[in-house]
């Protein structure tokens, strides 16, 4: 998607080098200057020079974004628009970033939406100077000329806006549309009608387009033409502008699912929008830093402060500034700009002050009021000093008058401020912040910010590594710390150290339950008995990722799953019987490996990744055959397996291709538990057996989820659903298998082995420590895919054949997002082939190859796929398999 930005004259020259966001994606511009075109003729004007710049496009995605106001009402951010206004990182959120600004937290939802959007709504206009969330997933957009987005409002507030109105019998379909309508007309029209207030979010048709190209544009230049109070009145069935043309177009008006409007038109609305904001989450279980401020609408950003606030300072705002020890605040202020300094600064109440760098060398400094609108003279009389140098400006802040260069209009400053300056002094403010707010941690929000960007800060400024928390911090920050010391280390060894340190934490964490809960195992089976443990694989629908730690452990997960048999059978395999002799013997039948193991050492030794008995070693460390698990001491293995009564055989089978996807190495791991805890006589549940098999992961140093094991333990569909928090206990509900069992489906649902081979542990430990880093993009990804699984959960509960389908295409662009090296060369050959065939289509697990799930759009486009990619198999081991939903998940029984 392609961003347009309208802007004031004065930023666009530099918007590229001051925000770091490439041309070919932003293209920015401003309207005529000295002529006013109105939301529409902007509109117009931004896409006719975006046009004329790069060419017209078929099917290119616009996003049209007004931000070139001259911020009158919000003087601290006219120079540098309001668009980029830094707001401050919520104090209840993680992976926020310390430069966030406005553009930045706005993009995400217009991205959503346009995502979501069918193909011929191609064209997005917002507003630049509010902050829109939607807490819910987004409702289907239909197909429409125009379709607008409302939020459900009442009068008082809707009065002040335009409003959308509908008939209760069809509330999607727009009636009129009412420009700023009075509360009595508002609650006459609730009789019968619903109304939705506008929020400045307009999707457009081609169609659209040429309709306000044509009312914008004159003899073919671009005249004044509201998009709202003229172009939007003479929409719908009964619009209440006339316009024949207009009206013919169709309308869709749709509530925003969970929304929220913050506007930052204001000086006031700086503060307001921003404390409602910040308070949005009061439950102090999910605030994530104990703040010690005196009031909770005192806001410091980018900014050295050598005077601390009191209970008397409320609605203060300090940002890119140098506030002394002289400086006097009270309420109602604001502070901008100001370089570093020792004045004796006083600001009463609802009054404030703003510093802008003017040319190479000289400031302005303004004082206005926190009310005031600059209407009309106000805006253009220059009256605001000029100061030529650094040494002018500290002598007037001291009183000399006398070296007053000359005066400036608040209109005058916003067009000659050097914003390359006033960006320097922000970023040299921020550099200087991080070692105060990292030392300063227990009250700050260091540890839940984008920790990934705060490297990258650190080691942009140079700045010196803070010293690492102590033993005594709470266990995620501890783990968090560890990782950014690894991100900032510029020694490899060091980098290399702290990033182990980092996952040996994690792992302590979740096995941490395990040390106050050792077992005693006892022989419960007969001398001649096999206990015979075999276990389905899963495939990974929606919400892959969410069960990974440390993610889960922040935020719960949510996965869909499905637990599958290939060619009728269970694939994976445990055979555990009793041997004479005071040993472990373990054996692998599709490997044709064997080992002996007589010692506790051998037995310790299973956390070598490749080697092929660390599964079954490691669950029976776990089963309390190593002293730390055991509730009884022993002197040696052999005298335990003595007074056991036997020796153990263990065998296994894994009748699939390592590096499947399928969750092959989970659900072994959990079937030797289970077949074991069956041998044992240990009384665990699958639950138990689930969480075990996490351990037995976090001890083999692999790493991984809790997603895998539970979807071989447990038959069919579910979503599995945890909390946050280190004991990750999913929450299980089953959902109905007819679109996967009914014949007229089961036979779209096609498995293919790639025999393309690949190890998820390298995929896994990237992305992980990403989320030990809160990287941003991650985890915005992360939480979508969470709520996606919700999604899929509702079309499976309607049997919604065709929407599974397509929620399992964006599961895999979810998944691509997050790891590009999920998807190689290879994989995305073979699914070019079958693309118009399927609904949706994903390798199942972490990705990078193994097999290929295909949701194929009916019987006969599965019959194409099959003739297709057997007549053009990629390697000599590609090839389909059967696969069959399980009905019964694990079993274990005796001979």
């Amino acid at each position: 998607m392609q961003k347009l930005l309208s802007l004031p004259p004065n930023l666009v020259g530099c918007f590229h080098d001051i925000t770091g966001y490439p041309k070919d994606e932003w293209f920015c511009t401003h309207d005529p200057i000295g002529h006013k075109l109105g939301s529409g003729g902007g509109s117009v004007h931004l896409l006719m020079e975006y046009w004329k710049a790069h060419g017209k496009k078929a099917d290119e995605r616009l996003l049209l974004l007004h931000a070139g106001g001259q911020s009158r009402r919000l003087p601290a951010y006219a120079p540098s628009g309001k668009i980029l206004t830094p707001i401050p990182v919520f104090r209840w959120e993680r992976g926020q970033r310390l430069s966030q600004n406005l553009l930045q937290l706005q993009l995400p939802l217009y991205e959503r939406i346009m995502d979501s959007a069918p193909k011929s709504l191609r064209t997005m206009i917002v507003s630049g100077d509010v902050y829109i969330r939607a807490t819910q997933p987004l409702q289907p957009i239909p197909e429409a000329d125009v379709v607008c987005y409302g939020l459900w409002l009442g009068p008082e507030i809707a009065k002040d806006h335009g409003v959308f109105v509908s008939t209760r019998k069809d509330p999607t379909a727009l009636e009129c549309m009412l420009q700023k309508p009075s509360v009595d007309t508002l609650n006459r029209l609730q009789k019968d009608h619903f109304y939705l207030t506008d929020i400045g979010v307009w999707l457009l048709s081609d169609k659209a387009i040429e309709v306000l190209t044509h009312h914008s544009t004159h003899n073919g230049k671009v005249t004044e033409y509201d998009l709202y109070g003229t172009f939007g009145c003479g929409l719908g069935t009964h619009p209440s502008q006339h316009d024949d043309e207009v009206a013919q177009l169709k309308v869709a008006i749709l509530p925003l699912p969970g929304g929220e409007f913050y506007h930052f038109g204001t000086s006031h609305e700086l503060l307001s929008s921003t404390v409602a904001i910040q308070n949005l989450v009061n439950d102090q279980r999910h605030i994530l830093h104990h703040s010690m401020k005196p009031c909770p609408s005192i806001f410091v950003q980018n900014t050295i402060t050598l005077r601390p606030f009191t209970d008397s300072n409320k609605n203060v705002w300090v940002e890119n500034s140098h506030v002394g020890a002289r400086w006097e605040l009270s309420h109602n202020n604001i502070v901008t700009g100001a370089p570093e300094n020792d004045w004796a600064v006083s600001l009463k109440p609802n009054e404030c002050i703003d510093f802008v760098p003017i040319g190479e060398e000289a400031w302005c400094v303004r004082r206005y009021g926190f009310y005031d609108k600059f209407a009309g003279d106000e805006q253009t009389t220059p009256r605001f000093p000029l100061l030529p140098n650094a040494a002018a400006l500290n002598a007037y802040m001291n009183g000399d008058n006398t070296v007053v260069g000359g005066w400036l209009s608040a209109e005058q400053i916003s067009t000659q401020a050097n914003l390359h300056r006033l960006c320097l002094q922000r970023q040299q403010f921020r550099a200087k912040n991080w070692q105060t707010l990292a030392k300063n941690h227990e009250h700050s929000v260091f540890y839940q910010l984008d920790l990934d960007d705060a490297a990258r800060e650190f080691r942009q400024y140079h700045i010196p590594a803070p010293t690492p928390i102590g033993n005594n911090e709470p266990l995620m920050r501890r783990i968090s710390d560890a990782m950014f010391q690894s991100a900032i280390a510029t020694n490899d060894a060091l980098k290399a150290t702290m990033e182990r340190k980092a996952f040996a934490l994690l792992r302590e964490g979740l096995t941490d339950t395990l040390a106050n809960s050792r077992v005693a195992p006892h022989k419960v089976a007969y001398d001649d008995q096999i206990v015979w443990g075999r276990s389905p694989v899963r495939i990974d629908i929606a919400g892959g990722w969410t069960d990974t730690p440390p993610y889960c452990i922040m935020e719960g997960g949510n996965v869909i799953n499905l637990a599958i048999e290939l060619n009728g059978q269970q694939p994976i395999q445990t055979y555990v019987k009793p041997c004479k002799e005071p040993r472990i013997v373990l054996r692998s039948i599709d490997l044709g490996a064997s080992e002996v193991v007589t010692t506790y050492e051998q037995l310790g030794a299973f956390n070598q990744v490749g080697s092929p008995f660390s599964i079954p070693k490691a669950a029976l460390a776990l089963c309390g055959f190593l002293p730390e698990f055991c509730a009884e001491p022993y002197q040696s293995l052999a005298d335990q397996l003595h007074a056991f009564g036997c020796g153990i055989e263990v065998t296994l089978l894994s009748a699939i291709p390592a590096g499947s996807g399928l969750g092959t190495s989970s659900v072994l791991a959990a079937t030797v538990l289970g077949a074991l805890n069956e041998f044992c006589g240990l009384g665990w549940d699958k639950a138990e057996i689930g969480h075990r098999t996490l351990t037995l992961e976090q001890l083999l140093t692999t790493g991984g989820g809790w997603q895998d094991q539970f979807g071989g333990l447990l038959h069919g569909v579910k979503l599995l659903q945890t909390q946050a928090g280190f004991h990750q206990d999913p929450v299980v509900r089953w959902l109905p298998t007819g679109i996967f069992t009914q014949p007229e489906y089961q036979a779209c649902h096609l498995l293919y082995y790639t025999g393309i081979r690949r190890t998820a542990k390298t995929i896994l430990a990237e992305i992980v420590r990403r989320m030990f880093l809160n990287q941003h993009e991650d985890l915005s990804i992360l939480r979508d895919m969470k709520a996606h699984a919700m999604t899929m959960y509702e079309a499976i509960q309607r049997e919604d054949f065709e929407t599974m389908g397509r929620l399992v295409r964006k599961t895999w662009q979810q998944n691509q997002a997050l790891d590009s090296g999920t998807n190689p060369d290879e994989c995305q050959r073979i699914t070019e082939l079958v693309d118009d065939l399927c609904l949706g289509y994903k390798l199942p697990g972490a990705g990078g190859g193994g097999y290929l799930y295909m949701v194929a759009k009916d019987p006969e486009a599965a019959a194409r796929i099959k003739t297709l990619l057997n007549n053009h198999p990629t390697n000599a081991n590609a090839r389909f398999v059967d696969m069959t939903l399980s009905h019964k998940g694990m079993q274990v029984s005796r001979s």
